[in-house]
Parts: structure tokens; sequence; C-alpha cells
């Protein structure tokens, strides 16, 4: 029989509701980031981090599995946010000449000047976002901390 009650007077969270709680501060601070970033730069965060992957790869371009294994997505999931950001002009695609089944993402000149005006606004909303995050946590497993 499973028996949890969240929040019961006396009672440590369990590892379950520490989670819970965990991925509700990240949730919650990647929301504020999103909405910063679309306010100001008209991109979302997780389109903002392939932009910055790709400008951090050699010759600002990613084997399409790599940049999925960057993002820790599966390569369909990157293909499919890669499709309005390839419309746009920010990415453009390659094919390997070698081998037709390596598709390459690859930034554009206006996509790489997107990214480097939103780097600073997407510094910024981490930095909030990672303090929130932060303080979250220090809420959350303090119970643990205190018995170790």
């Amino acid at each position: 029989m499973y028996d949890y009650t969240p929040g019961a007077e006396g009672t440590s969270p369990s590892t379950l509701e520490r989670y819970i709680r965990i991925s509700r501060a990240y949730t919650a601070a990647t929301r504020r980031i999103d909405a910063k970033l679309s306010a100001v730069h008209g991109l979302s965060f997780s389109d903002f981090m392939i932009l910055h992957h790709l400008k951090q790869a050699h010759g600002g371009r990613l084997r399409r599995a790599d940049l999925a294994e960057c993002m820790g997505l599966t390569a369909s999931a990157v293909t499919k946010s890669l499709l309005p950001l390839e419309k746009i002009g920010w990415v453009s695609r390659q094919s390997d000449p070698r081998d037709a089944r390596v598709g390459y993402a690859c930034l554009t000149p206006a996509g790489a000047q997107l990214v480097d005006d939103a780097v600073l606004t997407a510094e910024s909303s981490c930095q909030e976002a990672y303090q929130a995050i932060f303080g979250e946590m220090t809420v959350t497993l303090e119970p643990t901390a205190a018995r170790e």
C-alpha cells in the first residue's frame, strides 16, 4: 500500500516530492526565460539553445544527430524544432556530399546576429532563473541536508 501525505506536519518530504518541487521550479524558471526571450527577441529558450549550440560549433554547423545529443532530444524532435527556424531564415539545412543520410543544421548570418543579440538577455534571465531554482532547491533539500 502506498501511504503518502505530502507536507504532513512533522514529516520530511519524500524523494519523489522533492523531485517534483525541483521539476516545478525548473518549469517555472524556463517559462520566465521563454517569456523574456520571446518579448525581447521573438524566440523561445529552446530556439535560443539551438542557435547557441550552432554558434558554438565549429563552422556554425552540427549534424542533426549531434545537435539532438546536445539538446537532450531525439533526432526527430530536433528536426521538428528546426523547421520554423529554417523558414524564418535563422538556420539552413545542408546535406553531406559523401553520405546522403547525414544532415547538418547550419547557422545563417541572421541566426548568428540574433543569438549574439539575445545572449545578454538569455544570460540575465538564466541568472534570475538559477537563483529562483537554487532558492527553491535549498528549501526543498533542507530536510535532507539536516540529516547528513
